[in-house]
């Protein structure tokens, strides 16, 4: 009969190895050029060396460019995007409770919003240099990724990273080096939601407001939509924007502006 004792130093032995091993960067060595370049990269953007490089190609593969297995299933980072958007979530609401102590619900809320949209996200994506890696990884291959490709590559780094490393590196990653490209002042002085603010005004006013969509420019995959605001049947002002949403924020956003509304 095996004795557990002896099973269990000897597990604690391995994993004191392992993680030697790992410190060491000696797992760096069996690794081919190809990854010791992307290795390379992942200690430039964390700060520190990656253990299982597998995971940051994974977080590199859009659905685009993943392949179909035998079963089916299309390997890409989705799965890993939908990880580090929570763990992500997480460590910018806790940030956000403890720097702001007296601040509601409410304004946490709306701040995390503006710090998590894609918009964000995707420039933040593009600083920390995922589109050159990208590049790199791609090499002559043909592909054309969606617009917030970088903001769902950089939550499927984050679970990438997170798996790799655990919660307190990714933690440490996120503050110190992803937060760092906010200006989060700046996001929390400026009012996002135009829209809100014109329709408010309407219902205290008692106006009838419209928007109505006046021109629609482009192909299927790049639009501009033009939106006219009306108020009392009157035109006011005109926004423009990639999707009909923006374009409505656009020319609440100049409406506001036309009628003194306080934003």
């Amino acid at each position: 009969m095996v004795d557990t004792t002896v099973l269990s130093f000897s597990k604690n032995i391995t994993d004191q190895g392992l993680k030697l091993f790992q410190k060491l960067g000696v797992h760096l060595l069996f690794l081919n050029n190809k990854d010791k370049r992307l290795a390379a990269s992942v200690k430039l953007m964390t700060g520190s060396k990656p253990f299982n490089i597998s995971l940051y190609r994974l977080a590199l593969t859009p659905a685009g460019l993943g392949e179909e297995t035998s079963k089916g299933f299309r390997i890409s980072n989705e799965r890993l995007e939908f990880l580090g958007d929570a763990v992500l979530g997480a460590v910018i609401a806790e940030h956000l409770f403890q720097k702001y102590p007296y601040r509601d619900e409410g304004f946490l809320t709306e701040t995390r919003s503006k710090l998590v949209n894609r918009e964000s996200l995707n420039e933040t994506g593009i600083k920390i240099g995922l589109r050159n890696v990208l590049d790199q990884e791609i090499g002559e291959r043909n592909f054309t990724g969606n617009k917030s490709l970088y903001g769902d590559m950089l939550e499927a780094f984050i679970g990438a990273t997170y798996l790799d490393r655990g919660y307190h590196f990714t933690k440490r990653f996120i503050l110190k080096r992803i937060l760092l490209h906010f200006d989060l002042e700046g996001m929390i002085a400026t009012t996002t939601n135009y829209k809100s603010k014109i329709i408010e005004w309407s219902q205290k006013e008692n106006k009838q407001l419209e928007f109505k969509v006046l021109q629609v420019h482009g192909n299927q995959r790049f639009k501009e939509f033009i939106v006219g605001l009306e108020v009392e049947g009157k035109s006011v002002a005109q926004g423009k924007g990639s999707t009909k949403k923006k374009a409505e924020q656009d020319a609440s956003k100049n409406a506001c502006e036309e009628l003194n509304i306080a934003t």
